[in-house]
C-alpha cells in the first residue's frame, strides 16, 4: 500500500511507455484538479446568488475580466515554469532544473507586489470604464480588493503547480487543491450565510483557502531533492534563467493579456445588455468552465509531454502521443457537449431561482456547445508548441481570434440586429461571436501544426 501510494505522488517520465496511456494518466489528476479550481469562483457564485442575490451573482462576474486581465504576469511565468522544468527534467540535467526553479520563485515574489501595488490604482477606474451599472460597483470593487490583497496565495500556488506539473506529478497538486476547495466551501457559506458579509465574504474565502494550496505545494516541492536543489543561491535570478522564463512565458502573458483586455471590451457591450443579462453571462461562464477543462487539461498535459519528450530528443514519440492525446481529447468532449444540451436548465438552475434568467441562460450555453470539440483540437496542439518551446505561435493565433475576429464580431452583430425592441441589438452576439472565433481558431492552430515551425524552438 506504502509503495503504490509512492507511486501515486511521484513524479512520471513521459518518454517511457504507451504514450496515450500516460497521457490520459496525467491528464486525469489534472483535470479533477482544474474542475476543483474552478468550484472557486462557481461556489462563489452559487452562494452569493443563493444567498444575497442576483445583483451579488452580477457583481462576482464583472469583476472576472479584471481579476484576469491583472493575473497576466502569472500566468507568463507559470507557462514558462512548466516548460523549463519539462524539458530539464526530460534530459535529466540537474543543475540547470534546480536554477530554473529557483528563478521562477523569486520572479512570483516580484510580480506579486507588483500587482498587489497596482489594483488599488486601476481596479475602480476600470469598472467605470466598463460602463459597470452603479448597483454593483461598489460589490464590484470590494470583491477584488480582497482577493488582490491576498494574491501571493493564488500566484504561489499556480507557479508551484506548474513546477510540479512539469516534474510529471500532477497528483500532489490535485489533493492540495482539493482541501482547499473543501475549506473555501466552507468558509463560503460560514462568511455569507450565517457572519452574512455578502460580496466580501466568498472573496475573503477565497483568499485563505488558496494561500493554504500554496503551502502545502511548496511543502511538496521541498521534499523532491532527490530531482532538484533547493537553497538560497539557486533563488538568485540568473540571467540566463530569466531571459529563457521571459521568452517562454511572455508570449503566454501577452496572450491572456488580450484576451483579458478582449474580455473588458465585450464585458462593456455586455452590461449594456442590463443586470439580468449579466447575470445570464456569468452563469453560462461559470457552466462553461467546468466544459472548458478537458481541453485546458489535455493541453497541459500535451505540453508536459512535448517537452520532456523533445528534451530526450524523442520527437517520434511526440507525434503519435499528439495524435492519441487529440482524439482521445475530442472524444471527451462530444460526451461533454451531449450532456450539456441534455441537462444544461438543470446546471442553470442551480445558480438562481428566477425562471427567465434560467431560461435565458440556457439558451445562450446552447449556441456555445459544439464550440468545445474545437478548443479541444486548438488546446491540444497549441499545448504540443508550447512544450517545444514556441509560444510565439499560439500567441499570434489568439490574438487573431480574440482581438481581430471575436470583438468586432460581437460589436458588429450586436449593431447589425438593432431594432425599436432591441435598442442595443440581439444579446447573443456575445456567444455567436465565440463559437465562430473557436472554430477559426482551431482551423489556424491545426494549418501551424502541420507547418512544423514549432519542432525548432526547444531550449
Amino acid at each position: 500500500m506504502l509503495e503504490w501510494m509512492k507511486k501515486l505522488f511521484a513524479p512520471i517520465d513521459m518518454t517511457q511507455g504507451r504514450p496515450g496511456k500516460q497521457i490520459v494518466a496525467f491528464t486525469i489528476p489534472m483535470l479533477i484538479g482544474n474542475i476543483a479550481q474552478q468550484l472557486y469562483n462557481t461556489v462563489d457564485s452559487i452562494v452569493v446568488g443563493k444567498y444575497v442575490g442576483d445583483n451579488a451573482l452580477a457583481a462576482v462576474g464583472s469583476a472576472g475580466p479584471i481579476l484576469n486581465l491583472l493575473l497576466v504576469l502569472f500566468v507568463g511565468i507559470s507557462v514558462g515554469a512548466g516548460i523549463m522544468v519539462s524539458q530539464y527534467f526530460g534530459a535529466k540535467q540537474r543543475e540547470e532544473l534546480s536554477r530554473s526553479i529557483g528563478c521562477c520563485l523569486t520572479m512570483t515574489l516580484g510580480a506579486t507586489v507588483f500587482v498587489m501595488a497596482l489594483a488599488p490604482l486601476v481596479t475602480m477606474p476600470l469598472l467605470r470604464l466598463l460602463k459597470t451599472p452603479d448597483s454593483i460597483i461598489g460589490w464590484c470593487d470590494s470583491y477584488l480588493m480582497i482577493l488582490f490583497m491576498g494574491i501571493a496565495g493564488m500566484a504561489f500556488y499556480n507557479i508551484l503547480g506548474g513546477i510540479l506539473r512539469g516534474l510529471g506529478d500532477s497528483v500532489s497538486a490535485l489533493v492540495y487543491l482539493l482541501v482547499a476547495t473543501g475549506i473555501n466551501i466552507v468558509l463560503d457559506l460560514l462568511f455569507v450565510a450565517v457572519f452574512r458579509m455578502g460580496v466580501a465574504g466568498v472573496a475573503l474565502a477565497t483568499v485563505i483557502a488558496q494561500w493554504i494550496s500554496a503551502f502545502m505545494a511548496f511543502l511538496k516541492l521541498r521534499k523532491m531533492q532527490d530531482i532538484f536543489d533547493m537553497g538560497k543561491k539557486y533563488l538568485v535570478p540568473q540571467k540566463q534563467y530569466m531571459l529563457n522564463l521571459v521568452r517562454l512565458g511572455l508570449p503566454s502573458g501577452i496572450t491572456q493579456a488580450i484576451f483579458s483586455m478582449s474580455m473588458i471590451v465585450v464585458q462593456s457591450l455586455t452590461n449594456s445588455f442590463g443586470e439580468q443579462f449579466i447575470a445570464a453571462n456569468v452563469i453560462v461562464m461559470r457552466v462553461d468552465g467546468f466544459a472548458m477543462m478537458p481541453a485546458f487539461s489535455f493541453g497541459n498535459a500535451m505540453t508536459t509531454y512535448s517537452g520532456q519528450n523533445i528534451g530526450a530528443k524523442r520527437m517520434d514519440r511526440v507525434t503519435q502521443g499528439t495524435k492519441e492525446g487529440t482524439a482521445i481529447a475530442v472524444c471527451t468532449s462530444a460526451v461533454i457537449t451531449v450532456l450539456i444540451l441534455l441537462f444544461g436548465r438543470y446546471l442553470m438552475a442551480i445558480f438562481t431561482d428566477t425562471p427567465e434568467l434560467v431560461e435565458l441562460s440556457f439558451n445562450m450555453m446552447k449556441i456555445l456547445a459544439v464550440g468545445y470539440i474545437a478548443m479541444e483540437v486548438t488546446q491540444c496542439l497549441s499545448g504540443v508548441m508550447r512544450g517545444a518551446g514556441d509560444t510565439v505561435t499560439p500567441m499570434w493565433i489568439s490574438m487573431i481570434t480574440t482581438v481581430v475576429i471575436r470583438v468586432p464580431l460581437a460589436y458588429g452583430i450586436a449593431y447589425m440586429t438593432r431594432s425599436p425592441q432591441l435598442p442595443e441589438g440581439n444579446s447573443a452576439c456575445i456567444f455567436i461571436s465565440l463559437l465562430i472565433s473557436w472554430i477559426l481558431g482551431a482551423c489556424i492552430t491545426l494549418f501551424f501544426y502541420m507547418l512544423g515551425g514549432w519542432k525548432k524552438k526547444a531550449l
